[in-house]
């Protein structure tokens, strides 16, 4: 009962996200969440020491990055389990600071600047550059909820896009070459083992968020002006 009472808003939130999964309504969020895995993916390229050539993401909810160089092996690990550190990293944020509005226009940033360095497909890029303008916009011109709000629905949907992604890619269509069908090819092991691998650790790692970073009282107060 506690639980309900205390946490009541992400439990709406992330019963909307399911009930809506399979409508357009949330096609826009998960190609969010395909930008936050590639992102992943060029992140971890660049950390590693290599460059990125090229960054793409799809209306069919598919992306690709070209790079050059970098750790193989953590650039292919990086791209789900990134994405999912990425959307707890917002949701926590989210939750836990007052940093909403400089959080979500940062975001915006990165998408544009993303966009501007690497990105040269049309879809890709009215898709990062509008969504990241948008996130500016409502940062600068909305009310604060209004940010913390959206952080907590972008996280959310990574949190319950991820796993299933990592299920559907690497073990119901295990002969699709997704990210742990290369890491097979390169470093050995089968696609179902690395997808068994990352499905259990995103698993653990949103079960050790929501025990550990929800707090008593998660809901959101409205209240305050816009700018």
């Amino acid at each position: 009962m506690n639980v309900l009472k205390g946490h009541w808003q992400l439990i709406l939130i992330t019963a909307l996200v399911f009930l809506l999964w399979n409508t357009p309504v949330a096609v826009p969020l998960k190609i969010l969440v395909v930008f936050l895995h590639e992102l992943s993916h060029a992140v971890t390229i660049l950390m590693t020491g290599g460059s990125v050539e090229s960054f793409s993401i799809s209306s069919q909810q598919g992306g690709v990055v070209l790079g050059r160089g970098g750790n193989r092996f953590l650039s292919l690990s990086a791209g789900y389990l990134g994405s999912l550190a990425l959307g707890m990293a917002l949701l926590i944020l989210a939750l836990r600071t007052k940093a909403d509005r400089a959080v979500l226009a940062g975001f915006g940033g990165v998408m544009c600047l993303v966009a501007v360095l690497y990105i040269r497909d049309p879809f890709a890029l009215v898709f990062s550059i509008g969504t990241g303008a948008a996130m500016i916009a409502a940062a600068w011109y909305l009310r604060p909820d209004v940010s913390d709000l959206v952080l907590r629905v972008i996280g959310l949907t990574s949190m319950i896009y991820v796993p299933f992604d990592i299920f559907d890619d690497t073990i119901r269509r295990s002969g699709a070459r997704s990210d742990a069908f290369m890491l097979a090819e390169e470093f050995g092991g089968s696609t179902m083992l690395w997808g068994g691998i990352w499905l259990v650790l995103s698993c653990m790692a949103i079960a050790l968020c929501l025990r550990y970073w929800l707090g008593a009282d998660s809901n959101l107060h409205f209240r305050g002006s816009a700018r």
